[in-house]
């Protein structure tokens, strides 16, 4: 098996509609940021906007991180070898990603 081939469905899919519900409301305040900088709002309104929905995303990253975790590494680990070290090393280029962003 490739190692690239998931093993089967993703961790996240039984949370898959809370997801997307979360995502389009990130998209709703996006499309809300884009008509204050039209609007001219004031900076700080905006800025407090651009933190709520920073925060947002990274709840959503960090349900997508746990649910990786628990299934796709768990699974991983259990086959052992070649594809549970690819596993923990995504799991951990991920981390990192977080970390910096």
């Amino acid at each position: 098996m490739d190692i690239d081939e998931p093993t089967g469905p993703h961790g996240y899919i039984h949370r898959k509609d809370e997801y997307l519900k979360r995502l389009r409301r990130i998209e709703g305040q996006a499309r809300g940021l884009q008509r204050m900088v039209e609007d001219e709002k004031y900076c700080i309104d905006i800025l407090t906007q651009v933190s709520a929905m920073t925060k947002a995303l990274q709840a959503v990253s960090l349900g997508l991180l746990e649910e990786h975790l628990s299934h796709c590494v768990v699974e991983a680990a259990k086959i052992g070898g070649r594809e549970a070290d690819e596993k923990v090393r995504e799991a951990s280029e991920a981390i990192a990603r977080l970390v910096r962003s």
